[in-house]
């Protein structure tokens, strides 16, 4: 049984589609970010980062979307959310998931909290600086998708897909969301098709794309 400590559409997302892809029990505990529960002296024993989400897995607290990401697939093979290792599929997988979370994820936090660069509201200078930085990495993932999709390893949804589809939901209130990218938009429907990706929504009680 894994306990995920989440918030509803947050980064933790990705860790409960996997969850559910696999379907393994699983037990949600909710982390209300909004009243900043993320940094009571409770949850920072857990994860002292103070962020979602964290995963309980076989009684240790471990974080890291990522992380978890790829620890539940190595777990469950059986999901097929990672390629089998050894094999340049594998490479691929590992290669997009780093890059989606250092790349992209990263630059993310600038849009979203740019309060870690000293400001309360970023300059227009330097958040059109990170609009364009986000902008050319969707121009890179649907450059690729285009080429080698639908998904990003090919023919078949894997992990990374999910936690692509996952960082394309953050951008639909951004001047340009994802979606307007077409082999991007692409997968995004594809992802959403999935009943993984419905039965998160009913249980988060999410309603915006």
């Amino acid at each position: 049984m894994y306990t995920l400590y989440y918030s509803p559409g947050t980064a933790s997302m990705v860790v409960h589609l996997a969850l559910l892809e696999i379907g393994a029990p699983y037990q949600l505990k909710s982390v209300d970010i909004e009243k900043r529960e993320q940094f009571t002296d409770e949850y920072l024993k857990l994860n002292p980062g103070g962020k979602v989400p964290t995963l309980i897995i076989d009684g240790r607290a471990v974080y890291e979307s990522g992380a978890l990401l790829t620890i539940l697939a190595e777990r469950h093979p059986e999901a097929k959310l990672i390629p089998a290792p050894g094999t340049p599929e594998r490479e691929a997988w590992l290669q997009w998931m780093v890059f989606l979370s250092n790349s992209l994820m990263s630059t993310y936090r600038l849009w979203f909290y740019p309060q870690e660069l000293g400001h309360e509201e970023s300059p227009p200078d330097i958040r059109a600086t990170v609009q364009r930085k986000i902008e050319s990495l969707w121009e890179r993932i649907d450059a690729q998708l285009a080429a080698h999709g639908p998904y990003l390893l090919g023919q078949e949804c894997s992990g990374v897909d999910l936690m692509l589809t996952m960082l394309m939901r953050w951008s639909r209130n951004m001047p340009r969301p994802a979606t307007e990218w077409p082999a991007v938009k692409r997968l995004a429907d594809l992802v959403r098709a999935r009943p993984s990706w419905k039965k998160l929504y009913e249980l988060e009680g999410l309603t915006e794309w």
